[in-house]
């Protein structure tokens, strides 16, 4: 079977939104809506649609990047005009799908079943659906054997066909040598003065070309994004697909109502998603965790049997078996080694956490490296800002003992085993096995008995 091209229009300005981002890039559960039309008709068998943008779209080339073509449409002049953009790019294929981009819960099933209905004397086809709520979308006009005759915009529709609640979808699939024809018959008349694609449908079926339609039986597919309400909609359809694909691959979700999930998250098999947790970006969790209540994890790596309670995590790592929360800040470039458990009030940020480490209580580490079966006491800070304008390294070896409310001032390298007394100011270096107690903190004897 031959494969069919795919044109996505994206060049609306979205008035409604009333916004400087251009409608098709704004985020729905991490991505742009108009990645999930394009992920749509990658499932769907397209593997490089075009994408109908306005001159001043160099946002969405950024966004989207070269998994597509790109159609530039000079000047705004509707939706048939858009499709008539991109045809130059169309020459030796026999059928097209056309998609709005603003369609993000268009499911590839529908599409597939667009493609199967463009057989025999079909021409095209179109997906419908009967909703309670119109939302501005063209009504299909049938005859009294319920066959397609037109499609009317809401805007040119009289009273009685407004009440119609069969509506048009804005997906099709085209045979492409008679959507060139009628492409070419447009006429703009009508009150927006614009060249409407609905009108090429129109055109074939008073040709006497048949016009195949396929009914949407899920009416969220048909959330058009036109204003913020839309876009809230249409994020709770997606984040309920979501959150259903993750239950259905073994994750448990206590409360999907308050879980969020980005498209972009993965999470593994038996992990529990406790409620008011919100995974976001790039983040992967492993096997057989427990994330929440409340916590908040984006573009993190979590491993396997960690548990994150109540806590804040950016750009982290944590190793398998570790426990984080509930109230702590693990910002971007820190990574936690296996089995450590990090406590109430602990932030870190570009921290190196080895095994079996604790921090416990009411820290902050920054710009550290700290070795494995480290103990960290309450309050303790690592001050890395030095006099110079410049961020320091604190080191703490193995095995190191870090009294209550140290102050450990970098750079600066506490020894392996070494210990600070409670209320220490470290400002040089405390050999292995030393103890350092003061301020300034000075070494007052070894762990081997020598003073």
């Amino acid at each position: 079977m031959e494969q069919p091209a795919a044109v996505i229009l994206a060049a609306g300005r979205g008035t409604r939104m009333k916004s400087d981002l251009p409608k098709v890039l704004h985020p729905l559960c991490g991505r742009p809506m108009v990645a999930y039309v394009i992920e749509a008709l990658r499932r769907a068998g397209l593997r490089r649609p075009l994408l109908v943008v306005s001159r001043e779209a160099g946002a969405i080339r950024a966004a989207v990047g070269p998994t597509v073509g790109y159609v530039v449409q000079k000047d705004p002049f509707g939706t048939g005009h858009a499709v008539a953009s991109a045809l130059p790019r169309l020459r030796g294929r026999s059928l097209v799908y056309v998609v709005y981009g603003d369609m993000p819960c268009v499911l590839p099933a529908t599409l597939r079943a667009l493609r199967g209905a463009v057989r025999g004397r079909v021409v095209a086809a179109l997906a419908t659906g009967v909703v309670e709520r119109t939302r501005g979308f063209g009504r299909i006009i049938r005859d009294d054997r319920r066959r397609f005759l037109r499609i009317v915009e809401e805007r040119e529709a009289t009273p009685e066909e407004r009440a119609i609640r069969e509506v048009n979808a804005g997906v099709y699939c085209f045979r492409l040598p008679a959507l060139r024809r009628v492409l070419r018959r447009l006429r703009p008349d009508n009150r927006k003065g614009e060249y409407y694609l609905t009108d090429a449908l129109n055109l074939l079926a008073g040709g006497g070309g048949d016009i195949a339609t396929v009914s949407v039986r899920d009416p969220e597919e048909l959330i058009g994004i036109n204003t913020r309400e839309d876009l809230a909609e249409a994020e709770a359809v997606l984040r309920g697909r979501i959150l259903a694909r993750a239950m259905r691959a073994g994750v448990t979700v206590a409360d999907p109502a308050t879980t969020f999930l980005d498209e972009t998250v993965r999470v593994g098999r038996d992990t529990v998603l406790q409620p008011y947790t919100i995974l976001t970006g790039g983040t992967v969790v492993g096997a057989r965790c427990t994330i929440g209540p409340g916590a908040r994890v984006q573009d993190s790596r979590i491993g396997r049997r960690v548990r994150i309670r109540d806590s804040s995590l950016e750009g982290a790592r944590v190793g398998d078996g570790s426990v984080v929360g509930p109230y702590a800040h693990l910002r971007p470039g820190t990574v936690v080694g296996r089995d450590v458990e990090i406590g109430n009030y602990a932030e870190m940020k570009k921290v190196r956490v080895g095994d079996r480490t604790k921090v416990h209580h009411k820290s902050y580490l920054g710009d550290a490296w700290i070795g494995a079966d480290v103990n960290i006491g309450a309050g303790t800070v690592t001050c890395n800002y030095g006099i110079d304008g410049r961020k320091h390294r604190t080191t703490i070896e193995a095995g190191a003992y870090i009294g209550s409310d140290s102050m450990l001032v970098a750079p600066v390298r506490i020894g392996r085993g070494a210990i600070t007394g409670a209320g220490a100011v470290v400002t040089k270096d405390v050999p292995p096995r030393s103890v350092a107690v003061g301020v300034p903190a000075r070494v007052i004897r070894t762990l081997d008995g020598r003073r």
